[in-house]
């Protein structure tokens, strides 16, 4: 696989409200295997624009987006869902867990795009638990969990089958100063295993985080220097 996972060349998307909003300008942007991205920029900015292109949860209406040397460009959206459940991780603010069904079962469900077979599934879920320091509460209904337990689920759900890029939106947004801590832990443990992470944030201390830096305002993104 190249060493540039994901390579855009001139894209831009815009859509309709009311009038039209240029939600990203034509935009180059290269994320190299291992990086640690931290994309900022006021409400309404492009960031998620940005996070959802990139993401394939949606399309450019301009340009060309490579991922892992392949044009998505031309791909039928089932190729796309196939490339996006192979290659990518998603965590949200809103944790997205299923009621009634417990955390590890939660874990499995993002498995259930991929081919893996019910007891891969299931081994590797437990594992996932095990590795966001949750193994004592696998078989608890997300409803009896904390906020940062429940985002922690939702991070053991991502990495779960293997990801090559983790993106991240606003992965602390609901959470008090010591869940934040141990999400950045995690997600800094995953970076040094050699996963890439991109994490779109409102907060400096999670933008710290990155090694490199990404700020996009009225659609355009810009690279901080260092």
């Amino acid at each position: 696989m190249s060493e540039d996972v994901l390579r855009m060349r001139g894209v831009s998307r815009s859509y309709e409200d009311g009038h039209l909003v240029r939600a990203l300008r034509p935009t180059d942007l290269t994320i190299r295997r291992g990086d640690y991205a931290t994309v900022t920029g006021p409400s309404g900015s492009g960031k998620s624009t940005l996070l959802n292109l990139a993401g394939l949860l949606d399309r450019p209406d301009d340009g060309t987006y490579e991922v892992a040397g392949r044009d998505t460009g031309a791909l039928p959206e089932s190729a796309r869902c196939a490339l996006r459940s192979e290659l990518f991780g998603f965590v949200f603010q809103a944790f997205h867990l299923v009621a009634g069904r417990s955390a590890v079962e939660n874990v499995e469900l993002g498995m259930l795009y991929g081919r893996r077979p019910a007891r891969q599934r299931r081994a590797l879920a437990s594992s996932a638990i095990e590795r966001v320091r949750l193994g004592h509460r696998a078989d608890a209904d997300p409803r009896t969990l904390s906020g940062g337990e429940r985002q922690r689920v939702a991070l053991a759900r991502a990495v779960a089958g293997g990801p090559v890029v983790l993106f991240c939106d606003e992965p602390t947004g609901n959470l008090d100063s010591a869940n934040t801590g141990n999400v950045l832990e995690l997600l800094r443990e995953l970076h040094r295993d050699g996963m890439t992470v991109v994490v779109v944030t409102h907060d400096p201390e999670v933008a710290a985080e990155g090694t490199r830096r990404l700020h996009v305002i009225d659609g355009v993104v810009a690279e901080e220097a260092g």
